[in-house]
Protein backbone atom coordinates (compact mmCIF):
# COMPACT_ATOMS: atom_id res chain seq x y z
CA UNK A 1 0.00 0.00 0.00
CA UNK A 2 1.34 3.29 -0.90
CA UNK A 3 0.11 5.89 1.84
CA UNK A 4 2.00 8.64 0.16
CA UNK A 5 -1.53 8.95 -2.51
CA UNK A 6 -4.09 9.17 0.53
CA UNK A 7 -1.74 12.74 2.14
CA UNK A 8 -0.83 15.65 0.41
CA UNK A 9 0.97 15.43 -2.78
CA UNK A 10 3.30 18.30 -3.74
CA UNK A 11 2.46 20.28 -7.38
CA UNK A 12 -0.92 18.15 -7.27
CA UNK A 13 -4.44 20.20 -8.43
CA UNK A 14 -7.37 19.68 -7.00
CA UNK A 15 -9.20 17.64 -9.49
CA UNK A 16 -5.97 15.43 -10.43
CA UNK A 17 -6.90 12.65 -8.16
CA UNK A 18 -10.81 11.55 -9.30
CA UNK A 19 -11.64 9.66 -6.15
CA UNK A 20 -13.97 6.11 -5.89
CA UNK A 21 -17.02 6.20 -2.84
CA UNK A 22 -16.55 9.76 -2.46
CA UNK A 23 -12.68 9.72 -0.76
CA UNK A 24 -12.13 11.53 2.30
CA UNK A 25 -15.69 13.63 1.61
CA UNK A 26 -16.66 10.34 3.50
CA UNK A 27 -15.39 11.96 6.72
CA UNK A 28 -18.78 13.92 6.93
CA UNK A 29 -21.85 12.14 8.20
CA UNK A 30 -24.30 15.18 7.38
CA UNK A 31 -23.71 17.93 4.13
CA UNK A 32 -25.98 20.48 3.12
CA UNK A 33 -26.06 21.47 0.06
CA UNK A 34 -27.38 25.28 -1.01
CA UNK A 35 -27.81 26.28 -4.32
CA UNK A 36 -30.22 26.51 -7.55
CA UNK A 37 -31.74 24.15 -10.56
CA UNK A 38 -28.01 23.06 -10.73
CA UNK A 39 -28.17 21.62 -7.03
CA UNK A 40 -31.24 20.34 -7.57
CA UNK A 41 -30.85 17.30 -10.54
CA UNK A 42 -32.97 19.78 -12.38
CA UNK A 43 -34.03 18.08 -15.94
CA UNK A 44 -36.02 20.56 -18.99
CA UNK A 45 -38.76 18.62 -20.72
CA UNK A 46 -39.88 19.95 -24.39
CA UNK A 47 -43.07 18.70 -25.63
CA UNK A 48 -45.44 20.80 -28.31
CA UNK A 49 -43.31 23.52 -28.16
CA UNK A 50 -43.92 24.03 -24.50
CA UNK A 51 -41.34 23.22 -21.59
CA UNK A 52 -40.88 22.62 -18.09
CA UNK A 53 -38.54 22.63 -15.43
CA UNK A 54 -38.33 19.42 -13.16
CA UNK A 55 -36.21 19.28 -9.91
CA UNK A 56 -35.68 15.77 -9.55
CA UNK A 57 -33.28 15.48 -6.07
CA UNK A 58 -32.54 11.89 -6.78
CA UNK A 59 -30.48 12.80 -9.65
CA UNK A 60 -28.51 15.98 -7.96
CA UNK A 61 -24.83 15.56 -7.76
CA UNK A 62 -25.63 15.68 -3.70
CA UNK A 63 -27.63 12.43 -3.82
CA UNK A 64 -25.18 11.21 -5.87
CA UNK A 65 -22.23 12.46 -3.47
CA UNK A 66 -24.07 10.92 -0.45
CA UNK A 67 -24.51 7.40 -2.59
CA UNK A 68 -20.71 7.36 -2.95
CA UNK A 69 -19.60 8.68 0.46
CA UNK A 70 -22.85 6.57 2.71
CA UNK A 71 -23.52 10.12 4.00
CA UNK A 72 -26.84 12.00 4.57
CA UNK A 73 -26.87 14.99 2.12
CA UNK A 74 -29.59 17.58 2.38
CA UNK A 75 -30.89 19.60 -0.99
CA UNK A 76 -31.52 22.95 0.62
CA UNK A 77 -32.08 24.01 -3.22
CA UNK A 78 -34.55 24.77 -5.99
CA UNK A 79 -34.55 25.61 -9.82
CA UNK A 80 -34.19 29.09 -9.66
CA UNK A 81 -33.04 30.16 -6.55
CA UNK A 82 -31.06 33.50 -6.01
CA UNK A 83 -28.66 34.16 -2.51
CA UNK A 84 -31.46 37.34 -1.95
CA UNK A 85 -34.35 34.77 -1.93
CA UNK A 86 -33.11 31.79 0.00
CA UNK A 87 -33.31 33.13 3.60
CA UNK A 88 -37.01 33.43 3.02
CA UNK A 89 -37.03 29.91 1.14
CA UNK A 90 -34.71 28.43 3.95
CA UNK A 91 -36.80 29.97 7.05
CA UNK A 92 -40.40 28.72 5.04
CA UNK A 93 -38.60 24.71 4.61
CA UNK A 94 -37.29 24.96 8.16
CA UNK A 95 -33.70 24.21 6.56
CA UNK A 96 -32.38 26.75 9.54
CA UNK A 97 -33.67 24.63 12.39
CA UNK A 98 -31.77 22.30 14.57
CA UNK A 99 -32.85 18.79 13.03
CA UNK A 100 -30.63 19.95 9.71
CA UNK A 101 -27.76 20.96 11.63
CA UNK A 102 -24.81 19.90 8.99
CA UNK A 103 -21.21 18.87 9.92
CA UNK A 104 -20.08 21.18 6.15
CA UNK A 105 -22.10 23.06 4.15
CA UNK A 106 -21.42 23.32 0.05
CA UNK A 107 -22.62 26.67 -1.41
CA UNK A 108 -23.48 27.00 -4.74
CA UNK A 109 -25.02 30.30 -5.46
CA UNK A 110 -24.82 32.70 -7.94
CA UNK A 111 -25.92 32.03 -11.36
CA UNK A 112 -29.64 33.24 -11.17
CA UNK A 113 -28.14 36.07 -9.03
CA UNK A 114 -25.93 37.10 -11.83
CA UNK A 115 -28.96 36.94 -14.38
CA UNK A 116 -30.54 39.14 -12.32
CA UNK A 117 -27.50 41.42 -12.53
CA UNK A 118 -27.51 41.71 -15.84
CA UNK A 119 -30.97 42.71 -16.09
CA UNK A 120 -30.59 45.55 -13.89
CA UNK A 121 -32.18 44.30 -10.80
CA UNK A 122 -29.68 43.68 -8.63
CA UNK A 123 -26.44 44.60 -7.72
CA UNK A 124 -23.38 42.80 -7.52
CA UNK A 125 -21.99 44.42 -4.76
CA UNK A 126 -18.23 43.85 -2.85
CA UNK A 127 -16.75 42.94 0.32
CA UNK A 128 -17.47 46.24 1.49
CA UNK A 129 -21.19 45.19 1.85
CA UNK A 130 -20.64 42.44 4.40
CA UNK A 131 -20.91 43.38 8.10
CA UNK A 132 -18.63 41.07 10.21
CA UNK A 133 -20.47 41.80 13.64
CA UNK A 134 -24.11 41.88 12.51
CA UNK A 135 -25.16 40.02 8.99
CA UNK A 136 -28.25 41.30 9.10
CA UNK A 137 -26.81 45.19 8.20
CA UNK A 138 -24.98 43.66 5.27
CA UNK A 139 -25.92 45.64 2.32
CA UNK A 140 -28.36 44.45 -0.17
CA UNK A 141 -26.65 43.22 -3.04
CA UNK A 142 -25.79 39.68 -4.41
CA UNK A 143 -22.31 39.57 -2.07
CA UNK A 144 -24.49 40.97 1.10
CA UNK A 145 -26.79 38.28 0.81
CA UNK A 146 -25.20 35.26 0.29
CA UNK A 147 -22.27 36.39 3.03
CA UNK A 148 -25.58 36.33 4.98
CA UNK A 149 -26.48 32.98 4.10
CA UNK A 150 -22.69 31.91 4.94
CA UNK A 151 -23.05 34.02 8.43
CA UNK A 152 -26.01 32.48 9.75
CA UNK A 153 -25.20 28.80 9.09
CA UNK A 154 -21.95 29.40 10.61
CA UNK A 155 -24.51 30.83 13.74
CA UNK A 156 -26.12 28.14 13.41
CA UNK A 157 -22.99 25.55 13.82
CA UNK A 158 -19.71 27.11 14.42
CA UNK A 159 -17.33 24.54 13.74
CA UNK A 160 -18.78 23.38 10.53
CA UNK A 161 -16.48 23.32 7.49
CA UNK A 162 -17.99 25.64 4.28
CA UNK A 163 -17.17 24.78 1.06
CA UNK A 164 -18.29 28.04 -1.86
CA UNK A 165 -18.03 26.85 -5.10
CA UNK A 166 -17.42 29.07 -8.18
CA UNK A 167 -19.21 28.73 -11.91
CA UNK A 168 -17.34 26.66 -13.99
CA UNK A 169 -15.78 28.08 -17.42
CA UNK A 170 -17.21 28.60 -20.50
CA UNK A 171 -16.25 29.11 -24.21
CA UNK A 172 -17.32 32.75 -24.35
CA UNK A 173 -16.20 36.11 -23.61
CA UNK A 174 -19.43 37.85 -22.47
CA UNK A 175 -20.55 39.97 -19.84
CA UNK A 176 -22.06 37.04 -18.33
CA UNK A 177 -18.51 35.29 -18.10
CA UNK A 178 -16.97 38.60 -16.73
CA UNK A 179 -19.17 38.41 -13.59
CA UNK A 180 -18.70 34.81 -13.05
CA UNK A 181 -14.63 35.94 -12.69
CA UNK A 182 -16.27 38.91 -9.72
CA UNK A 183 -18.18 35.67 -8.61
CA UNK A 184 -15.05 33.67 -7.73
CA UNK A 185 -12.86 36.65 -6.62
CA UNK A 186 -15.81 37.27 -3.85
CA UNK A 187 -15.49 33.66 -2.60
CA UNK A 188 -12.03 34.00 -2.13
CA UNK A 189 -12.49 37.14 -0.68
CA UNK A 190 -15.56 35.66 2.09
CA UNK A 191 -13.35 32.64 2.68
CA UNK A 192 -10.56 34.84 3.70
CA UNK A 193 -12.77 36.62 6.24
CA UNK A 194 -15.18 33.50 7.39
CA UNK A 195 -13.61 30.69 9.26
CA UNK A 196 -13.77 27.38 8.27
CA UNK A 197 -14.26 28.37 4.91
CA UNK A 198 -12.74 26.82 1.91
CA UNK A 199 -13.60 27.42 -2.18
CA UNK A 200 -14.13 24.75 -4.59
CA UNK A 201 -12.94 26.80 -7.93
CA UNK A 202 -14.09 24.67 -10.92
CA UNK A 203 -13.77 27.70 -12.84
CA UNK A 204 -10.00 27.28 -12.47
CA UNK A 205 -9.45 23.75 -11.80
CA UNK A 206 -12.74 21.72 -14.05
CA UNK A 207 -13.24 21.02 -17.60
CA UNK A 208 -14.48 23.91 -20.22
CA UNK A 209 -18.05 23.74 -20.49
CA UNK A 210 -17.79 23.77 -24.54
CA UNK A 211 -19.52 22.35 -27.30
CA UNK A 212 -18.17 18.90 -26.64
CA UNK A 213 -18.68 19.22 -22.99
CA UNK A 214 -22.43 19.77 -23.30
CA UNK A 215 -23.27 17.29 -26.07
CA UNK A 216 -22.02 14.71 -23.60
CA UNK A 217 -23.17 15.93 -19.90
CA UNK A 218 -26.14 18.82 -20.94
CA UNK A 219 -29.65 18.45 -21.70
CA UNK A 220 -30.16 21.62 -23.44
CA UNK A 221 -29.67 24.84 -20.91
CA UNK A 222 -29.02 22.16 -17.75
CA UNK A 223 -27.31 18.89 -17.28
CA UNK A 224 -28.17 15.41 -18.06
CA UNK A 225 -27.81 12.48 -15.49
CA UNK A 226 -24.30 11.78 -16.65
CA UNK A 227 -23.43 15.50 -15.88
CA UNK A 228 -24.86 15.44 -11.99
CA UNK A 229 -23.25 12.62 -11.73
CA UNK A 230 -19.44 14.04 -13.23
CA UNK A 231 -20.15 17.34 -11.17
CA UNK A 232 -20.53 14.66 -8.13
CA UNK A 233 -17.39 13.05 -8.40
CA UNK A 234 -15.44 16.60 -9.13
CA UNK A 235 -17.34 17.98 -5.97
CA UNK A 236 -16.22 14.87 -3.89
CA UNK A 237 -12.58 14.61 -5.53
CA UNK A 238 -12.12 18.16 -4.43
CA UNK A 239 -12.98 17.94 -1.21
CA UNK A 240 -10.68 15.20 -0.67
CA UNK A 241 -8.16 17.39 -1.78
CA UNK A 242 -8.81 19.70 0.23
CA UNK A 243 -8.64 17.31 2.91
CA UNK A 244 -5.34 16.08 2.21
CA UNK A 245 -3.47 19.03 1.67
CA UNK A 246 -4.86 20.77 4.86
CA UNK A 247 -4.91 17.56 7.46
CA UNK A 248 -4.87 19.21 10.10
CA UNK A 249 -8.20 21.86 9.72
CA UNK A 250 -9.96 18.24 9.57
CA UNK A 251 -9.19 16.39 13.05
CA UNK A 252 -12.14 17.38 15.01
CA UNK A 253 -15.02 16.72 11.94
CA UNK A 254 -16.13 14.12 14.18
CA UNK A 255 -17.06 16.68 17.24
CA UNK A 256 -18.98 18.95 15.09
CA UNK A 257 -22.18 19.39 16.34
CA UNK A 258 -21.15 17.81 19.74
CA UNK A 259 -20.46 19.60 22.93
CA UNK A 260 -17.03 17.78 22.65
CA UNK A 261 -13.65 19.21 21.54
CA UNK A 262 -9.90 18.26 21.73
CA UNK A 263 -7.76 21.43 22.60
CA UNK A 264 -4.49 20.26 21.50
CA UNK A 265 -5.85 19.53 18.38
CA UNK A 266 -6.63 22.80 15.75
CA UNK A 267 -10.55 23.06 14.88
Amino acid sequence: MDIKKYMKQEGEKPLDNMVQNGGFCGIFRKIACIGDSLSSGEFQSYENDSHGFHDFYDYSWGQYLARDAGCTVYNFSKGGMTAKEYDRFARDRGFFNDEYKSQAYIIALGVNDVSRVLAGELEFGDISDVDLTDYAKNKPTFVGFYAKILAKYHAIQPKAKFFLMTAPREDKNDERQKYYDKHAEILYQLADVFPNCYVLDLRQYAPVYDAEFKKNFFLTGHMNAAGYRLTALMVESYIDYLIRHNPEDFTQVSFIGTPYHNAKAKW
